[in-house]
C-alpha cells in the first residue's frame, strides 16, 4: 500500500535552538499517529511544517495526491499548497478561534469552505452546513448564530464541521481538546474517534494528553528537544515505553 503521506529527514532550527531534527515516518490511509511529548519538545514545530504552515530547512514531505500521485508539498507553488489544504488537508486548532470566521453565522463558517472549492448553489451550500452541524451535534435552528454565541465546546465542533465538510483525507489537529473541560472533552473526544471511524480518516493530533492518544490514536511519536525519541503502536509505547522519557511521560500520567 502506497503511504497517504512520506515524511523524510525534516528539520526545523531556529538559529541555534532545534525546533524538530531529522523526522521521518509514513502514514498510510485510515491511520492515526499521535504526536506527545511536553512543552518545547518540538511537536506544534512538527505539525505546522507537516501542514505547510512552517517551511523547514530540510526534508520532505510526499502527499499521495488524487490527480498526481505523490508529491513533496514542500515544492509545491502557494496557490497548490493552499487548494491542497482546501480540500485534502484540514487544520484543526487548539483555539477554535483560530479555524473559524468569528463575525460569519455558524452556517456560513462551513458553506466558506464549500464556496472555496466551487460551490455556488445557495441551497445546497446551507443543506449542507445543516447536515454538517448535525454531524457535530449543534441543532439546525443554530445555523445562523455566530460563533461568538457559541460555548468553547460548540465553538470546536464547528470548526470541526467547517474542516471536514469537504471530505479531506488528512486532518492536522493540534490539541483538539485543549482548554476545554473534562466533561466537554470526552464529548469532543467520542465524536472526533466517530468521524475518523466513519470518514476513513488519516489524521495526526499532536497533545498532551495520553488519554486522547490512547483513545484516538493507532501509532504514537514520543518526542524530546525536537527528536523522535520512540515510536510504536500506542498501547504498545504507552504500556511498555522503552525510552526513559518516555516512561517518566507515562508514569507522570499514573501519578496523577
Amino acid at each position: 500500500m502506497t503511504p497517504l503521506l512520506s515524511v523524510r529527514d525534516l528539520t526545523k532550527r531556529y538559529g541555534a535552538r532545534i525546533g524538530c531534527a531529522d523526522v521521518a515516518f509514513d502514514l498510510y490511509p485510515g491511520e492515526v499517529m499521535g504526536i506527545v511529548g511536553e512543552s518545547g519538545s518540538g511537536k506544534t514545530t512538527l505539525l505546522n511544517c507537516l501542514a505547510g504552515h512552517l517551511a523547514p530547512d530540510t526534508g520532505e514531505v510526499i502527499f499521495d495526491t488524487r490527480a498526481d500521485g505523490p508529491l513533496d508539498t514542500l515544492t509545491m507553488s502557494e496557490p497548490e499548497r493552499r487548494m491542497l489544504g482546501r480540500t485534502d488537508w484540514a487544520f484543526v486548532h487548539q483555539h477554535a478561534r483560530d479555524g473559524l470566521r468569528m463575525g460569519v453565522s455558524a452556517g456560513g463558517n462551513v458553506g466558506e469552505r464549500l464556496m472555496a472549492v466551487g460551490a455556488r448553489h445557495y441551497g445546497n451550500i446551507r443543506e449542507q452546513a445543516v447536515d454538517w452541524l448535525g454531524r457535530v451535534e449543534i441543532a439546525a435552528d443554530r445555523v445562523d448564530d455566530r460563533p461568538t454565541a457559541f460555548s468553547g465546546g460548540m465553538q470546536q465542533r464547528l470548526q470541526i464541521a467547517r474542516n471536514l465538510v469537504t471530505g479531506p483525507r488528512l486532518v492536522f489537529m493540534d490539541e483538539p481538546t485543549g482548554g476545554l473541560d473534562v466533561s466537554v472533552q470526552a464529548r469532543l473526544l467520542d465524536l472526533l474517534r466517530g468521524l475518523v471511524r466513519d470518514m476513513g480518516l488519516s489524521a495526526i493530533i499532536v497533545t498532551h494528553d495520553l488519554a486522547v492518544v490512547r483513545l484516538l490514536a493507532d501509532r504514537l511519536m514520543v518526542m524530546k528537544d525536537g527528536y523522535v525519541v520512540e515510536t510504536g503502536l500506542t498501547d504498545q509505547v504507552l504500556d511498555d515505553p522503552q525510552h526513559a522519557y518516555s516512561q517518566l511521560l507515562v508514569s507522570s500520567v499514573l501519578q496523577v
